[in-house]
C-alpha cells in the first residue's frame, strides 16, 4: 500500500475523536480547513468534525501532502483575508516545523512552557492554536504568531 493511501490506526482514530471533543469544549471551530489529500488526514478530519459538531468549508489540497513548512506557509498566505479561524490538517515534519517557525518567543512563563512542550515533541494528532495580530493572511510571517495553546492527544486522556 502506498503511504498516501494508508489509513488511521485505532490509536489515531481515538486521538482524532478526543481532539474534536476538546476543540468543541474550547470553542475552537474553524471557518476553513485546508487538508492534505492523504487517506489518514481525510479520516482524521472526518472523525474530528463529527465530535466538534462543525461544518466548516473544507479544501482538500494535494500540495499539502508531506510538504515542507514554507509551502504550508504559502497555503496559509493564499487564504482569503475574511476567512478565520483557519485550520490545517497535514503531516510531520512540516506541520511541526511550521508551528515552531510561526510562533514568536514567549514572554510569560505559561507561554514559554507551551513553546517548550511544542519543541519537545509534536506528535500525530496534536493541535497548536496560534493567534496572529495581522488583518490578513498574507502578513503571516515566521515569528508573527502567539502560541495560545498546544494540546497533544495524551494530554486529553
Amino acid at each position: 500500500m502506498q503511504d498516501h493511501e494508508r489509513t488511521l490506526n485505532d490509536r489515531g482514530g481515538e486521538a482524532a475523536a478526543l481532539m474534536g471533543r476538546h476543540m468543541r469544549a474550547k470553542k475552537y471551530g474553524p471557518a476553513l480547513v485546508l487538508c492534505s489529500t492523504s487517506a489518514r488526514t481525510r479520516e482524521t478530519l472526518e472523525l474530528l468534525l463529527v465530535e466538534l459538531k462543525a461544518s466548516p468549508e473544507i479544501r482538500y489540497e494535494a500540495s499539502l501532502y508531506l510538504t515542507e513548512w514554507p509551502k504550508l506557509l504559502d497555503a496559509v498566505r493564499a487564504v482569503p483575508d475574511a476567512t478565520s479561524p483557519l485550520m490545517l490538517v497535514g503531516h510531520n515534519p512540516g506541520m511541526e516545523q511550521l508551528a515552531a517557525a510561526l510562533i514568536a518567543p514567549a514572554k510569560s512563563a505559561a507561554g514559554k512552557a507551551l513553546a517548550e512542550t511544542l519543541s519537545e515533541k509534536f506528535p500525530t494528532g496534536a493541535l497548536a492554536v496560534i493567534d496572529f495580530r495581522g488583518r490578513d493572511w498574507k502578513s503571516v510571517r515566521p515569528g508573527s504568531g502567539t502560541l495560545k495553546n498546544f494540546i497533544r492527544p495524551k494530554d486529553l486522556l
